[in-house]
């Protein structure tokens, strides 16, 4: 009978417990009773009377389980559509995630005494962002955060390319750009040097052969003058204006023949390293060269009816441009753009102003001849590659006479010109990245190391340019080679 009614009273104070929170200011879901309790949620155990507020993060979807130290007779819960309290016991509940947003949920006693409060972030669910980024980049030190509807990248990564994919992986999460806020620093920003050697050789042949005929011929009445003059179309003029000539004349009648024949043929050697070193991510650029004046328009007033040339500048030269990116020891990514430009007397443009009724002044724009690559390549630390190549082979031909008279078998040549071209240039660009790092100054050489100005006498009698400093015969060990040396054939 005792046990009976003690049964009946364990039995009501369930049920009173169960109206209290029926009737509170929020809505507490009782389930029934679970056999086993929800696996890998973490535990948050409330060991005393805590008056503040303990921050908790949540994912949507995720549940953490809350210890209380005594029995809890009602619960508060701020925004039950951003998290949810279920209670299991009266000292074991529930708080799950049900959007983004933040809310707080408070505990009391029986007596109406706080027992514990959270405050409550609910964010996206990262774990499996974070996992993403741990199976991708196992030697980051990256964390993922929940920032309202965003996320925070912080932490640490090796060089900017696996900063860049921690980014990409979370933009790929939220489904905007935008909301991904990149808090990540970089460890070790590598630094490249690139060595770029443009190697271009370019042969020209050209061959002029043609006579000039003048003179005047004449039967009675009937006079008949001629004069001849080869144009050399192909080429645009005579090489030299060296000549031979002879004729003969006869009372009236006369003729005279000019005989113009050249013949040239050069080598032009190119050769340009510039050589850049740049922070991995940054943007570095070179030019040695220069900048000459081209007219770009007139500028006059209208006053004084003045007028003055507008000049542009144009770069010449060697430039060089280049990004790099260290994707993974050792190997980088380049964005570059090379450039070799010089001025060439070919193609060029003459200006003739009239400067007053006697008087005019001729301007001539030299053109520039160029050769520029720009590409996207992935090459090794050390390892060479040809970035760009050409070869190039052009030939001109024309033969300009009298017609008729040049068809002739053998005296067809003095009435007509030969001008004949041949051009043939090989052209290579090759790229050379080196990842580098800085080093003390005794260890570099300079261009002007022992370099020093002669005195007069040396350079009045001995025609010396520099003279040598230090003690006579001593070698310096650093730049001393040891070792086999000279061409190597397989």
């Amino acid at each position: 009978m005792k046990q009976t009614i003690r049964t009946a009273s364990v039995l009501f104070v369930q049920i009173a417990v169960a109206v209290v929170f029926a009737v509170g200011v929020c809505a507490i879901a009782i389930p029934p009773v679970f056999a086993d309790e929800p696996r890998g949620a973490p535990v948050i155990k409330v060991t005393g009377t805590e008056t503040g507020s303990r921050f908790v993060p949540l994912g949507i979807g995720k549940s953490v389980v809350i210890d209380l130290p005594r029995d809890a007779r009602d619960v508060l819960v701020a925004d039950p559509t951003i998290a949810n309290a279920v209670v299991r016991t009266t000292r074991r509940a529930y708080l799950i995630g049900a959007k983004v947003g933040q809310t707080n949920v408070f505990f009391f006693d029986g007596e109406g005494k706080q027992i514990a409060g959270f405050d409550i972030a609910v964010t996206r669910d990262l774990n499996g962002v974070r996992a993403a980024v741990r199976q991708l980049l196992p030697n980051g030190d990256i964390r993922i955060e929940g920032v309202g509807d965003g996320v925070m990248i912080a932490g640490s990564a090796a060089n900017a390319a696996e900063a860049q994919q921690a980014v990409d992986i979370a933009a790929r999460l939220v489904g905007d750009a935008n909301k991904v806020v990149n808090a990540l620093t970089i460890r070790g920003r590598d630094q490249v040097m690139l060595k770029v050697t443009v190697a271009e050789v370019q042969r020209d042949l050209i061959k002029q052969l043609g006579i000039d005929l003048s003179g005047r011929l004449g039967y009675g009445t009937a006079i008949v003058d001629f004069n001849t003059a080869n144009p050399f179309s192909a080429y645009g003029s005579a090489l030299s204006n060296t000549f031979a000539s002879g004729g003969f004349q006869s009372g009236s009648r006369f003729m005279a023949a000019t005989l113009r024949a050249m013949e040239r043929a050069g080598v032009i050697r190119t050769l340009a390293e510039p050589n850049l070193t740049a922070i991995s991510g940054e943007t570095a650029t070179f030019l040695a060269g220069g900048e000459f004046p081209v007219p770009a328009g007139f500028t006059c007033d209208p006053t004084t009816r003045n007028c003055q040339v507008t000049v542009q500048f144009k770069k010449f030269g060697v430039g060089l441009n280049f990004t790099p990116v260290v994707l993974t020891e050792g190997r980088i990514s380049l964005r570059v753009m090379t450039e070799v430009s010089e001025l060439s007397n070919e193609n060029a443009l003459t200006l003739q102003q009239q400067v007053s009724a006697t008087q005019s002044s001729t301007l001539t724009i030299p053109s520039v001849r160029t050769r520029r690559a720009e590409t996207t390549i992935e090459v090794p630390s050390g390892g060479a590659l040809a970035m760009a190549g050409m070869i190039q082979e052009q030939t001109k031909q024309q033969i300009n006479g009298m017609p008729g008279l040049m068809q002739l078998p053998v005296l067809g040549s003095l009435f007509k010109s030969r001008d004949y071209i041949n051009r043939q240039s090989e052209l290579m660009v090759i790229v050379t990245p080196y990842v580098v790092r800085a080093v003390a100054q005794k260890d570099l050489s300079r261009p002007d190391d022992g370099f020093a100005d002669p005195s007069d006498p040396s350079t009045v009698l001995l025609g010396r340019l520099n003279r040598i400093y230090g003690v006579a015969g001593v070698v310096d060990p650093r730049r001393n080679y040891h070792g086999n040396y000279g061409f190597i054939l397989d």
